[in-house]
């Protein structure tokens, strides 16, 4: 069996680069806010760092499924474009801060822009890569690109700050951004598909999450992103702690934690595409839990660094297993009309496990010890991968046998499965839109939750 290499796409090409750029954009500029925090509030520079974050989680969690519903009413190349532009024009404010409370509006400003470009982005990419197992190689290169650049960008902002100042960070940023923007200015995408949602405004913008509740399989990964955010916010939030306070080292020892996760992580996502080609998403995104669950519960054991090294190496390679394949979840639970709505729907809850977990971390390890954290995170983590197991039918079937009720409305549609009309007279050109019939149905298809399929088939709905 050949290897699909997605980089011989020439779209995914320019697109992956647009995405590795602005990734190590946003990473000079990460540590160019920290810097900024310390110049404007000295030693509280963490609480203001802390705020920021989450005012990103809240722009993200809010901002993201409005996007979605509305994603379809625009012109997906023109839409990226301007979220990039609006992107640098943020950053480049940066600099000219002289107050706390500014950083926390740009920061949510900018974020909020990310919330529209980022799932529209990432929903981009099946229509491209239509091929799973091509689009499969490309969601490991996606993870490693967000590896990579938590690794790397700190490094690459030490060596730029030997000759520039950290406002020239955020105008590397800017230029990142500019960059991803004009990469794809010149990517020919695939134009958006045509989609007339039925009923109003708040329809439109609550379908994506709606649907998503709908669906066995993603209730199911929803379950075990809250396990990723339990065993992440404990490695992000506490590795600094216990290898200071616990174990007495240096700044060293803490980069050299974080990259042990990062490197778990990177093995997990190199081995993933083969592993996908014989195993099915299910299985290995449990054994994703199990894995998590299992890093997190030796913690409570205090390791000294070498054994801590390993956990963490563990969540890494756990953490991937679930979040690598996420994207082929949520591609084959929607529709291509509807991907851009399910996929900020995913961007959305997921981020909201991460504003949730974040605080809970930090208060657990600061008020019981991040030893007994770590017992009570792991067993979280246990519980949400068994509920994971609970919700996603172990025969989780792509084409379902379901029952229509008959029913009558207007919207622009063409001549489909759902649509087998005939008109009087000359046919109209497709899509057009009038008022018409749909008569009692029973048939079987590739099966996701849409304007005419409102409800997961059940032992009451064949």
């Amino acid at each position: 069996m050949n290897v699909i290499n997605p980089l011989r796409n020439a779209q995914f090409r320019r697109l992956f680069a647009a995405q590795l750029i602005a990734l190590v954009g946003t990473g000079l500029s990460t540590v160019a806010l920290t810097l900024l925090a310390y110049d404007l509030a000295g030693g509280h520079a963490a609480a203001v760092l802390g705020t920021a974050l989450a005012f990103k989680m809240i722009a993200y969690v809010v901002f993201a499924p409005i996007v979605g519903g509305l994603a379809h009413r625009f012109a997906r190349k023109p839409f990226l474009v301007a979220m990039d532009i609006l992107r640098a024009a943020i950053v480049l404010l940066m600099p000219f801060v002289t107050e706390i409370w500014q950083i926390y509006l740009l920061i949510f400003l900018l974020n909020l822009f990310s919330a529209g470009f980022k799932p529209v982005f990432a929903a981009t990419i099946p229509d491209i890569l239509s091929e799973e197992r091509a689009y499969t190689r490309a969601l490991s290169m996606s993870r490693l690109a967000y590896d990579l650049e938590t690794l790397l960008s700190p490094t690459l902002a030490g060596i730029a700050l030997l000759f520039l100042t950290y406002t020239g960070l955020f105008a590397a940023n800017a230029v990142a951004f500019l960059a991803s923007a004009l990469l794809i200015m010149f990517t020919a995408l695939p134009p958006s598909r045509r989609l007339a949602r039925l009923g109003n405004i708040w329809h439109e913008i609550s379908f994506g999450t709606v649907s998503y509740f709908k669906t066995p399989r993603l209730r199911g990964l929803l379950a075990l992103y809250l396990g990723v955010a339990a065993a992440s916010a404990l490695v992000i939030v506490n590795t600094v702690v216990y290898v200071k306070d616990y174990l007495g080292l240096t700044s060293s020892h803490v980069a050299l934690a974080l990259a042990a996760s990062g490197g778990g992580s990177m093995l997990a996502a190199l081995s993933l595409p083969r592993l996908l080609d014989r195993i099915a998403d299910r299985p290995v995104m449990l054994a994703g839990g199990w894995i998590m669950a299992a890093g997190v519960a030796l913690i409570a054991l205090r390791p000294g660094f070498p054994q801590m090294l390993a956990c963490w190496w563990l969540i890494g390679i756990g953490w991937s297993l679930v979040q690598t394949p996420a994207g082929r979840v949520v591609n084959r639970s929607s529709s291509p009309e509807d991907r851009s709505a399910y996929f900020s729907a995913q961007f959305a809850l997921s981020h909201a496990c991460w504003l949730l977990f974040y605080p809970v971390a930090g208060q657990l390890g600061t008020r019981v010890g991040i030893d007994t954290a770590a017992a009570w995170l792991a067993g979280g983590i246990l519980l949400f991968t068994l509920i994971a197991a609970r919700l996603w039918p172990r025969d989780d079937a792509v084409v379902l046998q379901h029952r229509h009720l008959p029913m009558r409305h207007t919207h622009e549609h063409v001549h489909d499965t759902h649509h087998d009309h005939a008109h009087e007279g000359i046919s109209p050109g497709e899509p057009h839109s009038h008022e018409h019939e749909h008569p009692a149905l029973t048939h079987a298809h590739p099966f996701v939750i849409d304007d005419h399929h409102s409800a997961w088939p059940s032992s009451s709905n064949p």
